[in-house]
């Protein structure tokens, strides 16, 4: 097969060929548009589920639905450790240039960058030195009195109200889009919430969509007991196999090349239907096979090859930022589970190594932080990474 040809596109981010099974996502967030441009109360979004199975992609999707629409998005990846403040002001100028386009009154679009400039300007610490502070690139002058008051809070109430007044001028809204959600500042969770129901209160046409880990909804609630009213929660998982067939179904079939039923077996068996290791193992198999159809022998040829690309870029990557300690808990995990997706009780996981469960907490939370495993209740632990049970047993230590 021709590997220029090949349609399958593993990557982080990157859209499939074919973005099956996420229709009822697509059609829910139209929906949401189509409310809010009618002045109409809607909740902001959670998508929530484990890494590889399309959390980025689908707000990709969804973020070119909201620009399609003539809205203004932007997009954030929130970062362990770093605020809020400065990726936002970015992602928020992104958008006022998107409604830009449309508004007929550049003194007005002006306006709200100055004010947008000032809350970005925030970010620098107290007290820094004026070569070191961040200059947001926003050619107008900082506005006074408005989302600069350096409360995280009250500025970002401010700032969004702003913002969403400036679509409203032109009929649209605001999508503002936000990866990893888990990993923003309790602070700046806190201020996200708070500003979210202030929009909603007075039916401001800003929507915030986020994802993250599945944990992100315990997240959300241990910093607003609202916002489990705040927002609507969308469990995204791993395909179905008509699903999953469709994903590999469809790129092939536009090459004008065939894939056989018994193929499709393998691919399902080894992807489990998680649509990264669809794409992987997809693209694996186009280039191994050498005549068209694509056979179940050419998926098993090619499984090694997408095995290995896997336990560097999507495994390895992530395991070495364990330290020794953290990955003794994490080998512990996936004995315990057979190397299945499955979650364990943490006092399991002490028994195991023969410790007091106290003297692991370090190494759980350090793990949790580091977004390689999660709590979803207390007393339970699970991967956050699909099959990484599976490649921890079959690596070497």
């Amino acid at each position: 097969m021709d590997p220029v040809r090949n349609p399958f596109a593993p990557g982080a981010g990157q859209r499939p060929p074919e973005l099956a099974g996420r229709e009822k996502e697509v059609g829910a967030f139209e929906v949401v548009l189509e409310r809010v441009a009618r002045g109409r109360p809607e909740r902001s979004l959670v998508l929530t589920g484990l890494r590889g199975v399309g959390k980025t992609v689908l707000l990709g999707e969804l973020r070119s639905m909201a620009v399609k629409r003539g809205w203004g998005a932007g997009k954030v990846e929130a970062r362990p450790d770093a605020d809020l403040r400065r990726p936002l002001s970015a992602a928020l100028h992104r958008a006022i240039r998107d409604l830009a386009l449309r508004h007929r009154a550049p003194d007005r679009v002006e306006a709200i960058l100055g004010v947008l400039k000032a809350f970005a300007l925030r970010a620098a610490p107290d007290g820094a030195k004026l070569r070191d502070r961040w200059q947001p690139g926003i050619d107008v002058p900082a506005a006074s009195g408005r989302a600069d008051s350096g409360d995280i809070e009250i500025d970002l109430v401010e700032l969004f109200t702003d913002v969403a007044e400036l679509a409203q001028d032109v009929g649209t809204g605001v999508a503002l889009l936000i990866d990893e959600m888990q990993d923003l500042k309790p602070d700046d969770i806190s201020a996200l919430c708070a500003a979210c129901h202030e929009l909603s209160q007075i039916g401001a046409p800003l929507v915030v969509v986020g994802a993250g880990l599945p944990h992100l909804p315990a997240v959300l609630s241990a910093s607003k007991s609202y916002s489990e009213r705040l927002f609507r929660y969308v469990r995204i998982d791993r395909l179905s196999r008509e699903d999953a067939d469709r994903a590999v179904l469809a790129p092939v079939e536009r090459e004008d090349a065939g894939i056989t039923d018994e193929a499709l077996d393998a691919l399902f068996d080894a992807s489990g239907g998680y649509p990264y290791f669809i794409q992987a193992y997809g693209k694996a198999a186009w280039d191994a096979a050498p005549a068209d159809p694509i056979t179940a022998v050419d998926v098993s040829v090619a499984a090694p090859e997408a095995d290995a690309e896997l336990a560097v870029g999507f495994f390895g990557s992530r395991y070495e930022r364990a330290t020794p300690a953290e990955r003794e808990y994490l080998r512990s995990m996936a004995e315990l589970t057979d190397g299945k997706d499955a979650g364990v009780n943490t006092a399991q996981v002490a028994d195991h190594l023969g410790r007091k469960p106290s003297s692991l907490s370090p190494a759980r939370d350090s793990l949790i932080k580091k977004g390689l495993v999660y709590s979803a209740e207390r007393g339970q632990i699970a991967f956050t990474v699909p099959h990484f049970g599976r490649f921890l047993l079959g690596r070497e230590e």
